[in-house]
């Protein structure tokens, strides 16, 4: 049980190290904000919650993995290398999917629910 309890203290550890460190995950916390509130306030559907938490642990998570990618990178690699940057922008195009991927669904579940109260 140690373990386990150990287990989750490294992880917000790792999650308070990218928060701390990060731009881009605190503009996507930020977001993630901005959606719940979103969602609560227009009465989403449950499939639509469904939807939005998907793209919220798909995005977050594509951001951490983004920044152990890159601090291991600089690890191995603290100098200028091709490859290395390749890496870190291979790594960046997945946090950018996932994004595109999250803005497009939220288009989806949010603008004719807002389109709605405007009419």
């Amino acid at each position: 049980m140690r373990r386990l309890i150990r287990g989750f203290g490294y992880a917000f550890k790792g999650m308070g190290y990218a928060f701390s460190t990060q731009l881009n995950i605190r503009i996507h916390i930020i977001l993630t904000a901005v959606a719940l509130i979103l969602g609560l306030s227009l009465h989403v559907s449950t499939p639509d919650w469904l939807w939005l938490l998907l793209c919220i642990a798909l995005v977050l998570s594509a951001e951490l993995l983004n920044t152990a990618i890159e601090t291991l990178t600089d690890l191995v690699s603290p100098g200028y290398h091709e490859k290395a940057g390749r890496v870190k922008d291979i790594a960046a195009a997945a946090v950018t999917v996932t994004a595109a991927f999250a803005l497009v669904t939220g288009c989806i579940i949010f603008l004719p629910k807002i389109i709605l109260l405007f009419k």
